[in-house]
């Protein structure tokens, strides 16, 4: 009995044994990790005790045939039994995924594979498989479907699922009232986006943000060439470019707006919620041309005239010059 009594409580003792970390540790198990992978695991992010403790647990109650994957967070002071549940339950703790200053979906897709358990591919994949049903019928417009944001995910999520889901989100933004202040200025969401992109590149600027926005659409009602500059450099897939200079405008693009009218096929980077709104809530101007201030403020001279405009540009090119600036 005695003997008995001391098992019984070494037992209780080694199966409610506390993480004795200082902080939360994660542990991640991609898909098809081992038993001897989870123990390896285990004793990574718990130490060598814990995480042999866990291991056994598991080890004496799930059944073979247990799936093994998924990211949790243990948090000091969970017993071994407890955390060897939450791991043969799946239990899991979902991640915060987070991507701004997005420019193309593919490094969306590496943004995404740096912080979920699947690949680029596998993103991109689910790409062709999920927009074009929701009315995406060209890849050039996938990247309307996006929205930069912080969301919470199953670390083990499908391909498929993130996708969805990503695309939820953006339509939850796309609502109503949203849908009809688009309408109202001629155009739908993944044209509202792919002005924001261009926007978004031009000025950093917040309010400035507004300006520019209705000054393109100032120019698309009046149907003139829009003539960004940013989507030269998307067209010449080259945003390092400091001055675009005349040889940069015979670039046969349909992204080369200094070419080809209206609006281009798709957004040129993930435009987040704030410039989608500074499109659709522009102000009213009537201003048609803008051109970089001859300074560092990163902000722009805006004028109705194109003579007034050539003037401006006079200014910049001239400031461009003295700075050997080519």
């Amino acid at each position: 009995m005695v003997i008995g009594a001391a098992s019984g409580i070494y037992v209780w003792n080694y199966i409610h044994a506390p993480f004795k970390g200082e902080e939360s540790r994660w542990i991640y198990l991609p898909t098809g990790t081992t038993r001897t992978a989870l123990a390896d695991s285990l004793k990574s992010a718990l130490g060598d005790e814990t995480g042999s403790r866990v291991f056994s647990v598991y080890c004496a109650v799930a059944n073979d045939s247990a799936v093994i994957r998924g990211a949790y967070l243990i948090k000091p002071g969970t017993t071994a039994k407890d955390i060897a549940r939450t791991l043969i339950s799946r239990n899991q703790t979902p991640v915060r995924v987070t991507f701004i200053s997005v420019r193309t979906l593919e490094v969306l897709a590496e943004r995404l594979d740096a912080q979920l358990d699947m690949s680029a591919s596998d993103f991109l994949d689910a790409c062709q498989r999920v927009l074009p049903p929701a009315g995406f019928t060209a890849r050039e417009q996938y990247p309307a479907a996006f929205i930069p944001d912080t969301y919470e995910f199953y670390w083990d999520a499908s391909a498929d699922k993130v996708v969805s889901r990503l695309l939820q989100e953006r339509n939850n933004f796309w609502n109503d009232e949203r849908r009809a202040k688009a309408k109202a200025l001629g155009l739908n969401p993944v044209k509202v986006a792919t002005i924001a992109s261009i926007v978004a590149d031009e000025t950093k600027d917040p309010e400035e943000r507004k300006t520019v926005a209705r000054l393109y659409l100032n120019r698309i009602h009046k149907n003139m060439l829009l003539q960004a500059d940013p989507t030269v450099k998307f067209a010449l897939g080259d945003f390092s470019l400091r001055r675009i200079l005349n040889k940069h405008l015979t670039v046969d693009s349909p992204y080369n707006t200094y070419k080809y009218p209206g609006v281009p096929p798709g957004p040129i980077s993930i435009p987040e919620k704030s410039v989608l709104l500074a499109v659709l809530d522009a102000p009213d101007h009537d201003y048609l041309y803008m051109c970089a201030r001859p300074d560092r403020s990163g902000l722009h001279n805006f004028s109705t005239t194109y003579s007034q405009h050539l003037v401006n540009a006079r200014k910049f090119q001239k400031w461009l010059n003295s700075r050997k600036i080519f």
